[in-house]
């Protein structure tokens, strides 16, 4: 038995302190969209939005924070952690109340972004403060709990979201963000500790301005893509920005003294197979309740709150999976968890492309929900706690915000590129009705033609999550054994 100093303890208590408030920064996030995934149709129908209206309540939130995400680990970097983090508690809570108050449907995109901002500045910093915060032999623990915690959000917000979609009004979708912002803000500002700074240097702003860009052009083109085809002016012109920023990115970011793009992070096949897996892992998670909750409300026919509960398999996977592998994660090397977790979602979604049908019994859904649900809550403790064990420790900040602006590149495709494939499959006229969903009203017809497209979305997102547990694989040292590597830190 190893004995625990006094002082070996006091800091181990302070680790789970901070893992709590840092958790709670999950909580407000996760149930703020996964609540809007579900309760998405009620809000269209109460503003009588578009298709390219409804897609950019979704959208516009998911841009900004990855835009935005890396900028702000720079700037907590020179400002103080502590600071930016809890200042984005307050932003995100303001917005969620003003956007409850939205006259108009572009009212409420613009408080998406605001608190996208907001969201930006707490995920920008969370992950670093735990890891700053628990011994490298305790990070997976500290990990597997963080992402449990999401997953626990992840699993009222859609039961949340239905049920206060149907009773309480859509307003209360965004206002139930507030008192649990408030109480964020006010635990943060009392358990967590001033971090030291980093000497001032230059943020990049030219590249967040490209990257910023280059994201929205190819946004505008997946969007427009399923209502007016590959010819269509505004897909040829956003792909054009897209392809023309590039090249200058890359040049961009060579060239800057700290650049939003550390392109020498994929100089490693650790750390560039890592990442690319994380990007394929997000890409084939974020829009899976999205989609699903569209599967029930369009071509079934149910309410929002029973949506909300169909879709819980997912949460409750990734809720039992994540603090269970914490604590596997004390003999199972991170390497082993991210394969095995990658192979699991790729099993879930092929689970679902093969049985999507309107008269599929719902256990034979659940399941493939719940293994998907699984396999993410497996991979992301143990790809998060891969890579930043492997990062270097004095940029952790600017590191780890390029981390997660990875993964939310994926979320941001992932909702774009699902959207088309799945509306795509209806007439232009009809496609406003499955953002609704209402289209199981309105033709038979028109659900088998939409259940063509929630095939082809499933097929992507299972493609694409083939492809993640390929790189996973990949991820290892080429010098040590990954669980060594993982230890030796």
């Amino acid at each position: 038995m190893v004995a625990v100093t006094p002082r070996e303890g006091s800091n181990l208590r302070y680790a789970w302190q901070v893992c709590a408030v840092t958790s709670l920064g999950l909580v407000l996030i996760g149930i703020a969209g996964s609540t809007l995934n579900v309760a998405l149709p009620t809000v269209v129908r109460h503003f009588h939005a578009d298709a390219m209206q409804s897609s950019w309540i979704l959208l516009s939130f998911l841009l900004v924070n990855t835009a935005s995400v890396v900028f702000f680990g720079r700037v907590a970097d020179l400002l103080g952690r502590r600071e930016v983090y809890l200042a984005g508690f307050a932003l995100f809570t303001v917005a969620s109340l003003l956007a409850g108050l939205s006259p108009d449907v572009w009212f409420l995109i613009a408080m998406r972004v605001l608190q996208a901002v907001g969201a930006a500045m707490i995920l920008a910093n969370g992950t670093v403060i735990i890891t700053d915060a628990f011994p490298p032999e305790k990070l997976s623990q500290g990990m597997g709990v963080y992402f449990g915690v999401m997953s626990v959000a992840q699993l009222a917000g859609p039961t949340v979201g239905g049920l206060i979609a149907e009773t309480a009004g859509w307003q209360w979708i965004f206002w139930v963000n507030v008192p649990a912002g408030l109480v964020a803000l006010v635990v943060g500002a009392i358990v967590l500790r001033k971090m030291p700074r980093q000497p001032k240097e230059p943020v990049d702003a030219l590249g967040n301005i490209l990257l910023f860009t280059a994201m929205s052009a190819a946004l505008l083109a997946l969007n427009e893509t399923g209502t007016g085809g590959l010819t269509s002016p505004v897909v040829l012109a956003g792909a054009g920005v897209f392809l023309a920023l590039l090249p200058l990115i890359v040049l961009v970011e060579r060239r800057a003294p700290n650049p939003v793009m550390r392109l020498q992070l994929f100089a490693g096949r650790l750390l560039a197979c890592a990442n690319l897996a994380s990007f394929c892992n997000s890409l084939a998670r974020s829009a899976l309740v999205l989609v699903v909750a569209l599967y029930f409300q369009a071509a079934r026919g149910v309410d929002a709150f029973e949506a909300g509960l169909s879709v819980l398999p997912v949460p409750i996977g990734l809720g039992l999976a994540s603090p269970l592998v914490g604590v596997l994660g004390r003999w199972v090397s991170p390497y082993a968890l991210s394969i095995g977790g990658a192979t699991l979602s790729a099993a879930g979604l092929g689970t679902l492309m093969l049985t999507a049908d309107p008269a599929t019994p719902y256990w034979v859904i659940a399941i493939g929900l719940f293994v998907a649900g699984c396999g993410s809550g497996t991979f992301l403790t143990g790809n998060t706690t891969q890579v930043m064990q492997a990062l270097p420790a004095g940029s952790l900040g600017v590191v780890n915000g390029f981390r997660v602006m990875v993964m939310n590149v994926g979320m941001v495709i992932s909702v774009g590129l699902s959207l088309s494939v799945l509306s795509a499959s209806v007439s232009p006229e009809l496609r406003a009705q499955v953002y609704a969903g209402t289209l199981s009203k309105l033709s038979p017809v028109a659900v088998e033609q939409l259940m063509g497209g929630f095939q082809r979305a499933y097929g992507v997102l299972f493609a694409v999550a083939v492809a993640g547990a390929v790189l996973a694989a990949f991820a290892r040292s080429q010098r040590v054994p990954a669980s060594r590597d993982s230890t030796s830190r």
